[in-house]
């Protein structure tokens, strides 16, 4: 049911509220025991990270080869994860603030850190609502980034605090579309579950609430490439089986149904892959 039309001085839309109503049926649509994006979990971490070496290395490069940086510029990065953009960004820098609440991501960005001896990352264990600038931060930053990492309830009071903490450039990377392995949870939830699965707030909405802001934002379509591999098809229906709660014979049927067209022997992995669309927003504070 949508809720009240809240009018606003740029119309009859408030777009951080559709966003916060999207986040909150985005939520509540999660299935109770999926455990695999729980960035506590070190192993977790290690998982994203490994694919970071691999199947996020053409997603890494596009956004890196994007960014005017050099040796003098200052990064804070925004759900830094395990270091995906910071620890290949390190070298082209002067210094980078990692902002990311989970542990096992934290853990997994210092042991990348030091196994290759980067000594310019500092983190910040806290969700990016809790960060105090004044107390937290070392701002003005020159680049402010935040790829794929916006799960923030109120966004406008994120992209404002991003904002407010930069003298240069504010680009945030998000989803356009559904990404394949929302896709997968659109199509599973229902059959699996016997409701429906309702998919997070997309960067329509991110460009509105900016332009609600007073923020006239630059948005660049990339590609987004999802993949994943499996040494063999029993680890990947345990996988999958964890992820979609899968309990009964009834389920393990509809998720092996499902599945078995989507996938793929690469020698000697199994592979699941989908395409999709991610945006470049970005704004100069001179602007």
């Amino acid at each position: 049911m949508a809720g009240p039309v809240i009018h606003t001085e740029y119309g009859d839309i408030d777009w951080n509220e559709v966003w916060k109503a999207r986040q909150d049926r985005n939520d509540a649509a999660r299935i109770a025991g999926d455990t695999s994006h729980d960035w506590d979990r070190k192993e977790n971490a290690d998982r994203y990270a490994a694919q970071s070496a691999g199947e996020f290395e053409k997603r890494i490069r596009m956004i890196l080869d994007g960014l005017s940086v050099n040796r003098t510029t200052r990064v804070l990065d925004i759900g830094a994860g395990p270091g995906t953009l910071a620890i290949p960004l390190a070298g082209k820098v002067r210094d980078i603030t990692a902002v990311e609440p989970g542990a096992g991501m934290i853990a997994a960005l210092e042991e990348r850190a030091e196994k290759e001896g980067i000594k310019n990352i500092t983190c910040i264990r806290k969700l990016w609502e809790e960060v105090d600038p004044a107390s937290d931060l070392s701002g003005p930053y020159d680049l402010v980034i935040a790829s794929l990492s916006l799960t923030m309830h109120d966004i406008r009071d994120a992209v404002q605090k991003m904002d407010a903490v930069s003298c240069g450039e504010v680009c945030l990377y998000w989803f356009v579309d559904p990404p394949f392995w929302e896709r997968m949870y659109a199509d599973l939830v229902m059959p699996l579950h016997g409701r429906p699965y309702y998919p997070g707030p997309k960067a329509d909405c991110l460009w509105n609430v900016l332009y609600q802001t007073g923020i006239y934002a630059n948005v660049e379509m990339l590609p987004l490439d999802k993949e994943y591999r499996f040494p063999s098809r029993g680890e990947m229906t345990n996988f999958f089986r964890r992820r979609f709660g899968v309990t009964t014979k009834e389920q393990v049927v509809i998720l092996d149904t499902y599945l078995s067209p989507l996938v793929q022997q690469a020698g000697d992995e199994v592979v699941i892959s989908g395409n999709s669309t991610f945006a470049k927003i970005w704004w100069k504070k001179a602007e």
